[in-house]
This record gives C-alpha cells, sequence and structure tokens, in this order.
C-alpha cells in the first residue's frame, strides 16, 4: 500500500527485462516530436486563404499567429519585392514554412513503428526464456524461471503497444494537419500567381 510510484515503475520496468528501457527511450523521443508538431502545427487566423491575401493586401496589421497566416505574410513580402519569375521565387520563400510543417513526421511514423516490434522482440526472449526454463524442467530460475519468461512477454507487449497505438492516432491528426497546410500554401501561391499574370483573385 505504500508502494510509491517510482518503485512500481521500477518493478514494471524491471519485469519486462532490457527491452524496456529502449520502449521508455522511444515514448519519449516520440512525445516530445508530437508535442513539437502539436504546437508548431498551428494555422493562426481561420479565415480562408483567399480572404487572407485580400485583408493582408489591403494593410492589415495583425502579426502571425500561426503557418498559415504567416506564409500569406511572406508570399506578399516576396509578391512586393524585386525580381522575375514570381512562382519561382513564391516556392523557395515558402520554401521554409514547408521544411517547418514536415518536421518530426517521418520520425514519428518511424517511432511508431519501432515500438511495437521491440515489444515483439521483448515477447520473443521472454518466450526463449519460458521453454528454456520448461527444458530444464525449472520453474524458478535466477531469471524469473517460466513465471519470468511470461512475465517479461506479456509486459514487454503491452509497454510496445501503449506507445504506439496513442502515437498513432495522434500521428495521424497532425498528419492530416500537415496535409491541410500544404494545400493551402500551395493556394497561396496559385492565388498571387495568378494575380501576377492577370487573373482574378
Amino acid at each position: 500500500m505504500n508502494e510509491t510510484f517510482i518503485e512500481r515503475l521500477s518493478g514494471y520496468t524491471e519485469s519486462g527485462g532490457w527491452v524496456m528501457g529502449p520502449l521508455f527511450a522511444i515514448a519519449a523521443v516520440l512525445w516530445f516530436a508530437i508535442g513539437y508538431r502539436f504546437f508548431t502545427l498551428r494555422r493562426g487566423n481561420r479565415r480562408s486563404v483567399r480572404v487572407l491575401v485580400e485583408r493582408y493586401e489591403e494593410g492589415y496589421r495583425r502579426k502571425p499567429g500561426g503557418i498559415v497566416d504567416g506564409a500569406v505574410v511572406r508570399a506578399l513580402e516576396i509578391v512586393r519585392g524585386p525580381g522575375e519569375n514570381l512562382r519561382r521565387r513564391l516556392d523557395a520563400g515558402l520554401s521554409a514554412f514547408e521544411v517547418e510543417i514536415e518536421r518530426f513526421s517521418t520520425l514519428v511514423k518511424g517511432l511508431v513503428a519501432a515500438a511495437p516490434l521491440l515489444g515483439l522482440l521483448g515477447t520473443v526472449i521472454g518466450m526463449i526464456e519460458t521453454f528454456d526454463s520448461l527444458g530444464d524442467m525449472s520453474l524458478f530460475s535466477q531469471s524469473g524461471g517460466i513465471a519470468g519468461g511470461i512475465s517479461q512477454a506479456l509486459f514487454t507487449t503491452q509497454m510496445g503497444l501503449a506507445v504506439a497505438i496513442p502515437g498513432l492516432l495522434f500521428g495521424r491528426v497532425l498528419e492530416h494537419r500537415q496535409k491541410t497546410f500544404e494545400n493551402e500554401i500551395s493556394k497561396i501561391k496559385d492565388i498571387l500567381g495568378a494575380a501576377e499574370a492577370g487573373g482574378v483573385r
């Protein structure tokens, strides 16, 4: 009853064997990457891209609060600047926003895939220990015997899934948001490029 959280966590980690250390490391890095993407992938102003372009062209001076309105401000600076081939200049000038919204996306996918595989490795190790104990006809051994092997197998499987499933769900939400922002940045380029060519916005 008086067991502290640290003691419980330590016991949980020991029950899963050496695989638990890498799994905790994966969990820490994964949630850092997800947290970074969550706070980075903010749209800012909720108005449509076309309305934002028109408002900032008319002198709207509110400081950008996210990716999309920040991209609109930067795009208008490029339009007003010197140089030819506006579309190429827009592609170059807005590439920093495109890089930012993709940051850590591959890392999140990789860690989500690695966590259950690492849990499966722990499961295999635990089952090998279990069968070794059965072969030796020993219920208990220095490493825990049959009970220790089964415990390790279950703990690592549980931990791998506990890391991967929330990471997968949050990762998908952020990936959808990323694709939305990519489309809106592309719209900014199309709108301003059509304006230069004499199109109607």
